[in-house]
């Protein structure tokens, strides 16, 4: 039988990391901390992602996306933008200057190339580039009417196999745009409130294939759930709720990564049933605290999950809400 959310809080099913491993906050880590449990069981990567010549991350706000060469994209809120990593770690370049500050970010096959779609919370649009960082195409434009309560607060942006571009003003309105993929507005949905088809700051958004018909699975980060809703805005249901506040979400198989910004990340089943959680902190003063300073990081713990991805071998890399900025591999064991 299917337990709730509670439930299995209270069976304590669920590990976490591991601190008894000897690791402490601020310390250098050698050896690789482990989160999750049963077939949910990662590692950690120490020092991952560390940058040449003592460059800085500076302020996360945004998400990671992994290419189909197994490339690692990760936004920043500084001068980097956006930084391409290899799997391993090692820095490969920087991409976008003009697009620091893409808070989230889809990525799709067009072509036979990869492309990135980010939604620009610092200047309200939404810019397709590709991976070497070059602009083709952004929204709004000359084809893009006055949307609904207008672009201040975007926060989310995810993209169907038809190429129609889904953008969320989750820091303004709480609408929900749709585009056909040369930026052509063709409908909103959502508004402000915690109903069927309402949003409480719609913080992320993905386009879920596990049930048939294509739906767009939010974020609905205030009302402390995943909704879905189908391609043309109507309201299915409720996907997971009793979350800490839900910000992104990534899926792999049957099953969803979630980046909850109250310091976890948790594995949903199909059905939107928990069976894992990865790096809770039991220090709730760092619980979304953007201000947590890297000497009180500890391997394994998040503080902040903003958002994350699965590379195709189903590792997951999560990036944290901080002022310094933080990066963490999970290698699925």
């Amino acid at each position: 039988m299917k337990l709730p959310l509670i439930g299995l809080l209270a069976t304590g099913l669920f590990a976490a990391a591991h601190p008894e491993n000897g690791t402490e906050p601020g310390k250098d880590v050698l050896h690789p901390v482990q989160v999750g449990n049963g077939p949910w069981l990662f590692e950690t990567v120490p020092g991952w992602g560390k940058l040449p010549d003592g460059k800085k991350l500076g302020p996360t706000h945004g998400t990671v996306l992994s290419g189909a060469d197994g490339k690692i994209y990760y936004s920043t809120d500084a001068d980097m933008s956006v930084i391409v990593y290899e799997p391993d770690g090692k820095f490969v370049k920087n991409i976008a200057p003009e697009c620091v500050g893409f808070h989230a970010m889809a990525m799709r096959s067009e072509n036979g190339k990869d492309v990135i779609y980010g939604a620009h919370l610092k200047k309200g649009r939404v810019c397709k580039i590709d991976t070497e960082g070059k602009l083709l195409l952004e929204i709004p434009n000359a084809s893009t009417v006055e949307v609904k309560g207008g672009w201040n607060g975007l926060t989310a942006v995810t993209v169907a196999a038809d190429g129609s571009i889904f953008a969320g003003t989750g820091y303004g309105a709480q609408f929900i745009h749709k585009f056909d993929a040369t930026g052509k507005w063709l409908k909103t949905f959502g508004g402000p409130g915690g109903g069927d088809g309402q949003f409480n700051t719609c913080h992320g958004l993905a386009i879920d294939n596990r049930f048939g018909a294509p739906r767009l699975l939010v974020s609905d980060r205030g009302n402390r759930r995943l909704v879905h809703m189908d391609l043309e805005g109507n309201f299915i249901g409720v996907y997971s709720k009793g979350l800490r506040l839900p910000c992104m979400v990534d899926i792999m198989g049957d099953y969803c990564a979630v980046a909850e910004l109250e310091s976890r990340v948790t594995i949903l089943d199909k059905d939107g049933v928990p069976v894992a959680f990865l790096g809770d902190n039991p220090n709730k003063k760092q619980w979304a605290n953007f201000g947590v300073p890297p000497n009180e990081f500890v391997e394994g713990i998040f503080t902040a999950p903003h958002g994350l991805c699965f590379d195709k071998t189903g590792n997951i890399y999560v990036q944290d809400w901080n002022a310094t900025g933080r990066v963490t591999k999970l290698v699925k064991k």
